[in-house]
């Protein structure tokens, strides 16, 4: 079975994936393939050099993560660009990955975390889709505090996303992370033994 795992930034999908994995179920996390494909020697990286200029590079090629938020975050034509030239390649991988571990164990549940899995229209993809949900205020203070941002920063990075509670309506389970990590783990848990996998 493969399930969608989605919700806001800095609403704690890594926390949730993690104790899925410790139960036992794969993880493909589209993070990580984002940042892959940003690696020095991979298309989309030079795709993006060439569309945002050089000053997106350091000098030994590799992204320049913070330049590149600058840009993107405070122009919505930009990010769609950037969105343009990362998300196809993205997707593919998420896909080649996930099918392939679907083979090699069926019986295993095999969760992939995507951010923007309803903004990318990725819904028909899985058997479910579980939203990790905290609410907007959380989101904010929790982002301020991890990425050090400015109130209009965390402001700007959460609008470029579909809102926290049209993705909590679109779940068909809803994991709350506004509490501690117990409650969160009580309530994976309960997800879990729900799927039949204890």
């Amino acid at each position: 079975m493969i399930i969608g795992l989605t919700g806001g930034i800095a609403s704690g999908k890594s926390t949730v994936s993690a104790l899925l994995v410790n139960k036992g179920a794969r993880l493909v996390d589209a993070d990580v393939i984002a940042r892959e494909v940003m690696l020095p020697g991979h298309e989309v990286l030079a795709a993006a050099a060439k569309q945002f200029g050089k000053e997106i590079l350091f000098p030994d090629g590799t992204l320049n993560r913070a330049k590149l938020g600058e840009i993107v975050f405070q122009d919505p034509v930009a990010l769609q660009t950037l969105n343009n030239l990362t998300h196809p390649a993205i997707r593919q991988e998420i896909k080649d990955r996930m099918y392939s571990m679907e083979q090699e164990e069926p019986k295993r549940l095999i969760i992939v975390d995507i951010p923007l899995l309803f903004e990318s229209g990725l819904e028909t993809l899985f058997h479910e889709i579980v939203v990790v949900y905290v609410p907007r205020e959380m989101q904010i203070a929790r982002l301020m505090e991890r990425n050090r941002l400015s109130l209009e920063e965390a402001e700007a990075r959460l609008n470029a996303q579909m809102d926290i509670e049209q993705k909590r309506n679109k779940a068909d389970y809803i994991i709350d992370n506004s509490g501690d990590l117990a409650y969160t783990e009580q309530q994976v848990a309960v997800f879990w033994d729900r799927l039949g996998l204890s």
